[in-house]
């Protein structure tokens, strides 16, 4: 690929689309000019891997110095999403960008100006008609635009200390709401207006991993030390004493967990794997795998396919576990690219597609 990046590549019939940057932190001893930084959505040939278009994007200055947190993820950490009509990034505070299938850019929409030492992560949603992006690090505010135009609807502010990306959950009766996690509370919004529904007691510190939910209970994760918070939706007002179910002090710091089957299984920065029940969030393991490398061993998140999971390291491979409640590591893969591997994998019609700050890989048929 042209660029490095941290986000995961999306898929739509024989096309996948992923975003890298170029032009500037390449390489940390020699990063280069920040004027030169500028960041690539790609579209390429699912059957033969070829770039089938590409559109670059110049940075709006100024931007994150590139060195330190930002040096282990780079500037394109956030995920494309697309509604099958048009492909949607969010670049941080160079702004949130929709083109067309055929690589043309339909709008372009700055949602604020903020810059972080950790940079920006959280991915673009959408819900209806509407394009959610988590601003938290641009402007404290969750913001909603219009995917037809770029045009904003709706903003939700004090939105402190999140790279998450919020979701919208089915309730109990049916109705839609956006969770939001953020340091100190966690929001259900009205998707459609951005009203509050309800609010809770949430984590004490800043929050990575995105929202996931089953059959209306959201689970949100993240801080340091790190906590876990199960949270019924459908109340209104503050819910922390109704409709909060459990709460757990040990999770992931960045990765995202995975429900299956009735537990909950994540993968920590060092490389431990953990298993808990979903009803009470109590643990069922906690194991250590055997993952080299400098630093943190892993960012990217579990994903499942085929009744195993699959956790991909920064430095040494792919583990492949069992997906249930008993430990057991099925293979250890390497494909000798020995760049760094952030980004979550994709599993797309039996394939599972893979990217490393080089190149993109897809494995299976």
């Amino acid at each position: 690929m042209p660029g490095r990046g941290a986000s995961s590549p999306i898929t739509l019939g024989d096309r996948i689309f992923v975003t890298c940057y170029s032009g500037y932190g390449m390489d940390e001893d020699q990063p280069g000019n920040v004027e030169d930084l500028a960041r690539h959505l790609l579209c390429i040939d699912r059957a033969k891997g070829k770039i089938v278009w590409q559109k670059a994007s110049k940075a709006l200055m100024p931007e994150q110095e590139y060195g330190g947190f930002v040096a282990l993820h780079g500037y394109a950490s956030s995920s494309p999403v697309t509604d099958g009509q048009a492909v949607y990034v969010f670049y941080g505070r160079s702004g949130v960008y929709a083109y067309g299938l055929d690589g043309e850019e339909l709008w372009h929409t700055v949602v604020g100006k903020g810059l972080h030492p950790w940079g920006t992560g959280a991915s673009p949603i959408l819900h209806d008609d509407l394009a959610i992006v988590n601003a938290s690090v641009e402007s404290q505010s969750v913001v909603a635009l219009e995917k037809s135009t770029g045009k904003e609807v709706w903003r939700t502010e004090d939105v402190q200390e999140s790279w998450s990306t919020p979701l919208v959950v089915a309730a109990p009766d049916g109705s839609k709401e956006l969770v939001v996690n953020m340091r100190g509370k966690i929001l259900g919004l009205d998707p459609k207006t951005g009203k509050e529904l309800w609010r809770c007691t949430g984590i004490k510190s800043y929050v990575c991993p995105a929202v996931i939910a089953h059959e209306s209970v959201a689970y949100v994760s993240g801080g340091r030390p790190p906590e876990m918070i199960a949270v019924r939706t459908g109340g209104r007002g503050d819910v922390t004493g109704t409709h909060v179910l459990w709460t757990r002090k040990k999770t992931a710091i960045v990765g995202t967990p995975l429900y299956h089957d009735g537990h909950l299984y994540w993968i920590e920065r060092q490389a431990i794997v953990s298993c808990a029940k979903a009803g009470d969030g109590e643990t069922v393991y906690e194991e250590r795998l055997d993952v080299g490398g400098r630093g943190d061993k892993v960012y990217a998140s579990l994903v499942l396919a085929g009744g195993k999971l699959f956790g991909v390291s920064r430095q040494d491979g792919t583990v492949v576990l069992d997906a249930g409640p008993q430990f057991n590591v099925a293979a250890h893969n390497r494909l000798g690219d020995e760049s760094v591997f952030n980004a979550t994998p994709v599993v797309s019609d039996g394939a599972l597609l893979i990217r490393s700050d080089k190149c993109l890989y897809r494995i299976g048929p």
